[in-house]
């Protein structure tokens, strides 16, 4: 059966330049991982909603962050294990006094140990300028980044932005 995900990829413009809000995994398979790792906030899609509405559940779930709209689809990136992630983008600024909220899931850690620790799904939110947040991000979701580049790139709305 295949895994359907949808998340949100926000970003912000500052000063002409392009901004893009990462997320990094609470998993302790991840603690001392950097490059590569970050993504964005993403799940699974319930069989009772739409996957615009599945991907704003677990913005909100994974970061604490009302996501608004209008949102921008970037369309569907596939995971070699045969996950496929459904990504929207929005602009919004992170609010200065922002602490991250993130839901909790629980494991076996360290591994064979039989004991059952609780983690949170995300362990940090960072803000990165776009061309650190391609090299932060999984090598699949940076395609999702440079997808939202080029969308940008061609609205007239970004034309005073600098993104041209």
């Amino acid at each position: 059966m295949q895994k359907i995900t949808a998340g949100l990829l926000m970003f912000e413009i500052r000063n002409d330049e392009l901004f893009i809000v990462l997320v990094h995994p609470g998993n302790p398979h991840f603690r001392n991982r950097d490059e590569g790792s970050w993504g964005i906030p993403k799940g699974l899609v319930e069989a009772d909603e739409s996957l615009l509405e599945g991907a704003k559940r677990e913005f909100e779930e994974e970061t604490g962050i009302i996501s608004r709209g209008p949102f921008y689809a970037l369309g569907e990136v596939r995971f070699s294990k045969g996950k496929h992630l459904h990504a929207w983008a929005f602009e919004m600024a992170l609010p200065e006094d922002y602490v991250l909220k993130s839901n909790t899931f629980e494991m076996e850690w360290p591994l064979k140990s039989n004991e059952i620790k609780t983690f949170p799904e995300v362990d940090q939110l960072r803000v990165f300028p776009i061309e650190i947040a391609v090299k932060k991000a999984h090598p699949v979701q940076a395609t999702l980044i440079l997808r939202l580049k080029a969308l940008l790139e061609q609205s007239k709305r970004f034309e005073t932005a600098g993104l041209l």
